[in-house]
């Protein structure tokens, strides 16, 4: 039988940098990560935090039984000795030196992944569910796909999507040839602007300027701004086209709450937008570029990353 794509790893915190007034990225280290592989600046992988004073012995322990049946292990385990799970993004991996960064968004002692942030020192020790090199089976836990010839690209992302966005700036400023790309960052405050690739056009939106907008107001705010609809008319989109349109039926409350729609298109596409941040702003970023712009839903990956009112730190 092969072995599964994600495995669990033993990591210990190796150092912590300040990246931004809210953003901390943290560099662990283990005897494993040597064998730790991802295949995109969006890579998901997963981190576990022990409950209370508990510790993750057991996880490791049941682990090792179950071998790489990694989310059987965790299940298995009694409520009381089963860590809390957070799914992050891989900001960088450098398995010649066994180190992987992970970037957290500091918003206080309100969950158990940003307390462990707030308090955390060089030594600590985590699990990581991530892809696992030399295993066969698709590659997953992705979903930057942009068309090989696409022409433009529109990246949309709150604070919790920036280690992505931030990656994929890279990606895209290592291409030889280069599509225009523009880039809108929510982010809490004026000093977590980060000096990024020039590949892209960049719109830092920063809460603090404004204290009475919503989160995501300004995102919708400043891709409202910019004139998409001939481009996309251009580009092979038809604005008001019924068929393009998303259905009003699909507007429930449960699409609300598990909102992640992958772009379904060919290398052929023009046009590419990729969308992370809380559900419901996700949601009517898409809205408003699929039913308003006439982009075809076919050509947007939007992802709720987390949901408002919701514990997700």
């Amino acid at each position: 039988m092969a072995k599964q794509r994600y495995r669990l790893f033993d990591i210990t915190l190796a150092r912590r940098t300040q990246v931004s007034a809210s953003l901390v990225r943290f560099t662990f280290t283990g005897p494993d990560v040597g064998h730790m592989e991802t295949y995109a600046p969006d890579q998901r992988i997963k981190l576990f935090f022990p409950k209370g004073s508990g510790t993750l012995d057991p996880l490791f322990e049941i682990a090792k039984l179950a071998e790489h049946e990694w989310y059987g292990a965790y299940s298995s385990l009694p409520d009381a000795q089963r860590p809390y799970a957070r799914t992050y993004t891989i900001r960088a991996l450098r398995p010649e030196h066994s180190e992987v960064d992970i970037e957290f968004v500091l918003h206080g002692d309100n969950g158990p992944a940003s307390r462990w942030a707030m308090h955390a020192r060089p030594g600590d020790r985590l699990a990581m569910t991530a892809p696992a090199a030399n295993t066969e089976g698709p590659q997953v836990g992705y979903e930057w796909k942009p068309p090989q010839g696409v022409r433009r690209i529109l990246i949309l992302a709150d604070e919790t999507a920036l280690p992505a966005a931030a990656g994929i700036l890279e990606t895209l400023d290592a291409l030889p040839l280069k599509p225009k790309v523009e880039a809108l960052f929510e982010v809490p405050r004026s000093d977590d602007k980060q000096a990024l690739p020039p590949t892209a056009k960049q719109h830092w939106l920063a809460r603090d300027v404004e204290s009475s907008c919503q989160h995501g107001e300004l995102l919708q705010r400043a891709l409202r701004d910019i004139d998409l609809q001939q481009e996309i008319i251009a580009l092979g989109g038809n604005p008001g086209a019924a068929t393009n349109q998303d259905s009003k039926d699909e507007r429930s409350e449960d699409e609300e709450a598990r909102l992640w729609e992958p772009a379904t298109l060919d290398d052929s596409a023009p046009f590419y937008a990729w969308i992370a941040a809380e559900t419901k702003v996700a949601m009517q970023l898409r809205r408003y570029l699929v039913n308003e712009c006439g982009l075809p839903k076919e050509y947007v990956t939007s992802m709720g990353y987390w949901r408002l009112g919701k514990s997700n730190g």
